[in-house]
């Protein structure tokens, strides 16, 4: 975290946009577009959505769209420039050592990579086949920032309980959740069952951990599945603090009060009082019994 004598004041940007399937380099033109739009807003971290350099529904283009977070790379060269004066956070395709291909998000400030998290929970049912074509990540790392203690996820992986909490437990304030979010269902009227889903399981997550979460979330068409927009920030008590509109690119600037932390966690002190050494226990007795059943 910043020291307490720092400024608590930070300044976050949503780049809610639609990618172009597979034309990296117009995507690139588009990134560079919000990251000059929010520097002249004065924001401080600008978070791009899942594979917000590619497009979604990759297939079989991914060894061609795939690249690596490097600053000799096309692609991550002008993003790593542009990270000198604001932090970034962006979605892309990369190919790693083996050519395997991770669907990976890279944070990047002060002209370098400070993190890349890779998808771990790659969704293969109904319209999802990432499975198929993704390589799937092993970690959960949160990781230290000028603005604060971070942990990234990406889509899926917020939906299992496990991966927020072991990012609160190694330290993050702050969850950046990017996403591709299909709008789905329509079981109440005029209202996505997927936009209520993902933002009840957001407010859950911020109340019950008491951190912040940002989410950036894709709009556009692709291959016919409408990407429904809506990107979000809670604060730590679960109050929204800012939102896009649905299905229409935008960027979205809000003005995080850091002290937040302090005056949740003082009145709801879950943190103090978490035990994982039990839940480790626990967990561990729970996977002793499926190894040896009696």
């Amino acid at each position: 975290m910043l020291p307490m004598s720092a400024s608590q004041q930070v300044t976050i940007g949503l780049a809610q946009i639609a990618p172009r399937l597979g034309d990296v380099a117009a995507n690139l033109t588009c990134h560079l577009d919000y990251i000059d739009r929010a520097r002249s807003q004065g924001v401080d971290l600008l978070i791009f959505p899942e594979l917000s350099l590619t497009g979604y529904q990759v297939k079989d283009l991914v060894s061609d769209v795939a690249c690596r977070p490097t600053p000799d790379d096309p692609i991550f060269g002008p993003l790593l420039a542009a990270s000198r004066d604001l932090d970034l956070v962006v979605g892309f395709v990369e190919v790693d050592e083996r050519w395997r291909f991770p669907n990976s998000a890279a944070y990047l400030s002060g002209g370098r990579v400070v993190h890349v998290h890779r998808k771990v929970y790659l969704p293969t049912y109904t319209l999802f086949d990432e499975g198929r074509y993704f390589a799937p990540g092993d970690t959960f790392r949160a990781f230290d920032t000028r603005l604060g203690r971070v942990g990234i996820l990406i889509c899926e992986d917020f939906w299992h309980m496990a991966p927020p909490y072991i990012l609160w437990a190694d330290g993050a304030d702050i969850l950046l959740l990017l996403s591709a979010s299909p709008g789905r269902g329509l079981s109440r009227p005029g209202r996505l069952d997927s936009t209520r889903f993902v933002e009840l399981m957001n407010q859950a997550y911020a109340s019950a951990l008491t951190d912040f979460v940002l989410h950036c979330n894709r709009v556009g068409y692709e291959d016919g599945i409408n990407f429904w927009g809506g990107s979000h920030c809670f604060g730590p008590d679960g109050e929204m603090i800012a939102q896009a509109p649905y299905f229409e690119e935008a960027l979205v600037t809000a003005r995080l009060d850091l002290t937040e932390l302090r005056r949740v966690r003082t009145r709801l002190p879950l943190l103090r009082d978490e035990r994982p050494e039990l839940t480790l226990r626990e967990l561990q007795r729970i996977m002793q019994r499926k190894i040896q059943p009696n």
